[in-house]
């Protein structure tokens, strides 16, 4: 079976000469490796098949039979690590709560603790009759946050 921490030691190796940085790494039981790479600016096939070959000239298949997947964290995905989050900063995003509520906005920053988010929403003050449009600044908690992705908007 592949050690998952020497593989990961090798993963890093490759990930230290790039821009790139992981999201995930699994090893299932029968030795079937998928490793999910992301980049500020996007992932490249290219550099898909540069890691995977990489990974391929440090284990060897006749001592190891594995099956390899290389590839990117993907569009439509929820953010898995920290990372993800700072790199769509001005970008628009989705995120679901623990306790049902959803919004979609701007991410405008992120922190440890959680992000906060400009989004859309129905205000009413004293003075007002009826709600009206405004953006409100809305601080998501990571401990509270169930997914967040990026935010496809087709015109």
């Amino acid at each position: 079976m592949i050690d998952k921490k020497a593989l990961e030691s090798v993963v890093n190796e490759w990930l230290e000469k790039t821009d790139y940085f992981l999201v995930d790494l699994i090893v299932s039981p029968d030795d079937s490796i998928q490793v999910v790479i992301d980049h500020a600016e996007g992932v490249w096939i290219d550099d898909c098949v540069e890691l995977s070959r990489f990974i391929e000239s440090r284990f060897d298949r006749e001592q190891e039979d594995y099956e390899l997947e290389v590839g990117s964290a993907g569009l439509g995905q929820p953010f898995r690590v920290y990372r993800q989050w700072e790199i769509h900063v001005g970008n628009p995003v989705e995120t679901q709560m623990k306790d049902g509520h959803k919004y979609q906005g701007t991410l405008t920053k992120v922190d440890p603790e959680g992000f906060n988010m400009e989004v859309e929403m129905k205000v009413k003050t004293e003075e007002m009759k009826r709600p009206k449009k405004q953006m409100v600044d809305v601080r998501c908690p990571f401990a509270e946050v169930a997914t967040t992705r990026y935010l496809i908007k087709v015109k």
